[in-house]
């Protein structure tokens, strides 16, 4: 079973940056897209940005584009976000997920948000932006 980790969370002023890594245990990244998820108490989870790595095909929300970017190092297993100019209201629990390719773009995935069958989703790292 493949499970994700989240790291680099943390308490950061606004106008911050950080790197947020997801690694996966195994290797995934050719049968799955993974993607980058916030959860703030009280409201829907946002899908952010979720990438295909074998082919680079990537989706970001709108809130976020320009600011997050995503990128994936398929030798560490690992994806990885990068934020920056962040903002009070990013602060959230941000979690990865993986989706496998044949049932879904990772578009949808991300615009959905939801949990499906057969996905791996992380335990998620804590963003505080303090203004």
């Amino acid at each position: 079973e493949v499970q994700l980790v989240e790291s680099g969370g943390g308490l950061v002023q606004a106008g911050g940056s950080l790197r947020l890594s997801c690694a996966a245990s195994g290797r995934i990244f050719d049968d799955y897209h993974i993607g980058w998820f916030r959860q703030i108490p009280g409201k829907e989870r946002e899908g952010l940005s979720c990438v295909t790595s074998t082919d680079d095909s990537t989706y970001y929300a709108d809130s976020v584009k320009g600011r997050f970017h995503i990128s994936s190092d398929n030798a560490k297993n690992t994806v990885y976000l990068q934020l920056i100019d962040l903002k009070p209201e990013d602060t959230a629990v941000y979690l990865c997920a993986a989706r496998q390719k044949l049932v879904d773009t990772p578009q949808h995935f991300c615009q959905r948000a939801k949990m499906a069958p057969g996905d791996y989703w992380g335990l998620g790292t804590q963003v505080t932006v303090s203004s």
